[in-house]
């Protein structure tokens, strides 16, 4: 069986239900902090660009006074539309990227803009990109993650979302053989991939070495039938539970988890549970089952309380 222990184990503000910046619907990076440490975890991403502190100075005592970590952090950009969009990404992943370099984390996760709102689910664009812009992002995203190496030596990792231009199994491998492998890798969201009917694992081994970094995430399958056939966005979807916590929904973990393995050698294995919006007191007790769950299977690593 595949030794685990390389699958470094972290959570994300997504997991607290923070989607952005600020938001009166959600907990406050404080609050992340001192709960995902009470939980056991030692890496955390930064979250939605802002919501954490944006001083590396602070940020970095905030986080040891916790004896916490950060392993990444997490921007949108619309690369698909064009020289516009890729210099107003080079703005906003540096700046995110230069907090990252303090810290001391290496790697910021693209996410591809929705063409949903985050808020209402209303469609805002074409679920379709014609040639010339799937050609914007692919080009687009090569020279993002060039700046970001050469500049900040950070790396880009792309994330494959639901209801974005690169959501299905054959846009996820269509995106991974247009752009330069030296540059940009996946961070592979297992829950994104499940909730489009992709197979995790398939694209684990078609493209190991590709699969740099890792969202686990799980999807609840009755739900994700609902979403189907009454056809409704991300976002009413996650209101409605298609993420819930990982003995309960797909993929099936423990073969994920082993074809992970497989790669044999040190990956940051992110979860993520999409809850937003939801009730304060909520995401605390899942976080630590689900961190329990997960060093269960072998990964880590977790701390006792008190931390």
């Amino acid at each position: 069986m595949p030794d685990l222990s390389q699958l470094r184990l972290g959570t994300a503000p997504d997991s607290w239900g923070v989607w952005f910046a600020s938001d009166p619907h959600q907990v406050t990076w404080d609050v992340y902090l001192d709960e995902i440490a009470r939980a056991g975890y030692v890496y955390t991403e930064l979250g939605p660009q802002g919501f954490m502190l944006q001083d590396p100075h602070q940020l970095t005592e905030e986080l040891e006074r916790r004896g916490l970590t950060v392993c990444g952090g997490t921007v949108f950009a619309g690369l698909h539309k064009g020289a516009d969009a890729l210099q107003q990404a080079k703005e906003d992943f540096g700046r995110e990227a230069k907090l990252l370099a303090a810290v001391g984390a290496e790697y910021l996760v693209q996410l591809p803009e929705q063409y949903t709102d985050q808020h209402t689910g209303e469609a805002t664009q074409g679920a379709d990109i014609d040639p010339e812009q799937w050609k914007n992002l692919v080009t687009g995203t090569d020279e993002l993650a060039r700046f970001l190496l050469e500049e900040y030596g950070v790396k880009l990792v792309f994330h494959p979302h639901a209801d974005t231009h690169v959501d299905t199994q054959d846009r996820i491998e269509s995106f991974l053989a247009d752009t330069d492998p030296a540059l940009v890798n996946l961070c592979l969201d297992t829950g994104h991939v499940s909730y489009c009917d992709g197979d995790n694992i398939a694209l684990i081994e078609a493209f190991p070495e590709r699969i740099s970094y890792v969202h686990l995430k799980s999807v609840d399958p009755v739900v994700r039938a609902r979403v189907r056939a009454e056809n409704v966005s991300l976002a009413e979807a996650v209101k409605l539970g298609v993420m819930c916590e990982p003995p309960y929904g797909e993929p099936d973990m423990p073969p994920l988890l082993e074809a992970l393995g497989r790669l044999d050698r040190e990956t940051y294995a992110v979860i993520e549970q999409d809850l937003y919006p939801v009730e304060p007191d909520i995401p605390l007790p899942i976080g630590a089952r689900t961190a329990g769950y997960y060093v269960g299977c072998g990964l880590g690593p977790v701390r006792r309380w008190p931390y």
